[in-house]
């Protein structure tokens, strides 16, 4: 492909790519700011959470999948494809009249984002083979990944407040037309690779079914009862598919999720930090959009303002920081800090008032969230590329960022339900019904920390820095260079 296509044309590319993926990237931050409002429009309760797992799911379940897809039938295909099923589904989110509708609808967008991420990526590479361009390239690629949190707070606070909830949906259809329209007059059709891929659909589907009904059966059981047969039975088949999901992947040629990679020390740590670390950054977005609006009174486009800090600070670490830290420090060193730093900004939630104040008691805990997260991310990747061959590379950090999303829906089933438990327990004892709702939101981010701390504590005592700290080093070179701009020498 890349002998196909122009310089000017391929950095073009490059940028309609880059769009595309943004409007994924927005619509992962863009919602949470408007979930109150979704709540008291369409009368959802425990259910709210559904809005935000049901993207979750389906977008780690088939994450790697697209990719395999893009192998089969041609990744410009799958591209557009991708664009396509994303801007439908938005339409009809944004047209939902009712859960189940605009339930359904995210779990289809999540679909769709997984298959335009994976693909854009491929297509990324393909278009750019030498190492230098490549890295100015996928700096362009992480730089709009996180901006993109910075414009989805602020866009869903002014079009949420300006307009309504809709509109945090709809606001994708030009998006996704434009860049539909683009791509297709711009982007050069690449080979089909049918003789080395085969599709992973049953790896796929049974993981995918596991996650669900685990997902159900916690955020239901409370209501159920823990004890219940009701809760026994899904928790159960959920751990009977994620038995067949192994099993499937130790036989399968080409699996979904390679199990050999568990083998290697830094790839299973760098998952299960990433569990445990989504586990509390989801909920952490999740709950503390409704913490600042039901308990603080803030509208929306407060609380966009409110995550401004923390998105700044984590798009200031991908131009550059981050890279630069781990050339001085290596990988288990700002790994552990900044995961603490994020339990240290969830402690300080799981404090706050009701009658909080902002440069108080919310600034200071965005702020260590922001750093945290800023600094941890490129180490959880790094690490788990540290042990395997380059060319595996794309394969491990796919794994890690699948596990990423399955630990964020299961951490956020459980804490959500966590903070309905604590507050109705509240609200028994007799408290007012807003500092039981306080407790509640205030339990959640206090075992939220917990995770965070535990994936620290996993991270400083498993990552192994002799094997990463060559590595890490290599890549994180790679890595900096990506901060210069397309066109000028990295030095």
């Amino acid at each position: 492909m890349t002998n196909r296509i122009d310089d000017r044309k391929r950095w073009l590319c490059l940028y309609l790519l880059c769009a595309g993926v943004l409007m994924i990237v927005l619509d992962t931050t863009i919602v949470n700011v408007a979930l109150p409002s979704i709540r008291a429009d369409l009368h959802f309760g425990k259910s709210l959470v559904w809005v935000v797992n049901a993207y979750l799911l389906t977008y780690g379940g088939f994450l790697l999948l697209g990719g395999r897809l893009g192998d089969l039938y041609g990744r410009r295909r799958l591209f557009l494809l991708g664009i396509t099923l994303f801007s439908l589904a938005s339409l009809a989110c944004g047209l939902a009249g009712s859960q189940q509708l605009l339930i359904a609808a995210r779990a289809v967008q999540g679909l769709g984002g997984a298959v335009v991420t994976a693909v854009a990526l491929s297509l990324i590479m393909n278009l750019f083979s030498e190492p230098d361009e490549r890295a100015q390239a996928m700096g362009v690629y992480s730089f709009v990944c996180a901006s993109g949190g910075s414009i989805g707070v602020l866009a869903g606070g002014f079009l949420t407040s300006t307009l309504s909830w809709h509109w945090v949906f709809l606001v994708n259809l030009p998006i996704g037309a434009v860049v539909f329209a683009a791509c297709l007059a711009l982007l050069p059709a690449g080979r089909e690779d049918s003789a080395t891929a085969r599709l992973d659909v049953a790896g796929a589907a049974t993981v995918t079914a596991a996650l669900m009904l685990a997902v159900y059966a916690i955020v239901n059981g409370n209501e159920a009862g823990w004890a219940s047969a009701q809760t026994a039975g899904l928790l159960g088949a959920a751990a009977l598919l994620l038995a067949a999901f192994v099993a499937i992947e130790a036989r399968v040629r080409d699996p979904l999720m390679p199990l050999r990679l568990f083998k290697l020390r830094n790839v299973a740590t760098a998952d299960a930090v990433s569990v445990l670390w989504a586990a509390a950054m989801f909920a952490w977005f999740f709950i503390s959009a409704l913490y600042l609006q039901l308990v603080l009174g803030y509208d929306a486009m407060q609380v966009g303002l409110a995550y401004l800090p923390a998105n700044l600070i984590m798009a200031a670490f991908s131009l550059g920081l981050s890279a630069r830290i781990v050339m001085r420090f290596g990988l288990r060193l700002p790994l552990a800090l900044g995961l603490l730093l994020a339990a240290a900004g969830l402690a300080l939630f799981a404090r706050a008032p009701i009658d909080a104040r902002f440069a108080i008691d919310v600034l200071p805990a965005m702020t260590l969230l922001g750093l945290g997260a800023g600094m941890a991310l490129n180490p959880v990747l790094l690490a788990a590329m540290s042990d395997v061959a380059p060319e595996e590379s794309g394969l491990a950090s796919g794994v890690v960022n699948t596990s990423f999303m399955m630990g964020g829906a299961l951490g956020l089933a459980v804490l959500a339900s966590l903070a309905v438990a604590r507050t109705d327990a509240l609200r028994a004892q007799g408290a007012d019904p807003l500092t039981a709702l306080a407790g509640g939101y205030h339990a959640a981010f206090l075992v939220g920390a917990a995770f965070a701390l535990a994936a620290s504590l996993l991270g400083a005592v498993l990552i192994r820095p002799a094997a990463s700290a060559q590595r890490g080093a290599a890549t994180a070179t790679a890595v900096a260079a990506s901060s210069t701009p397309p066109g000028q020498t990295a030095v």
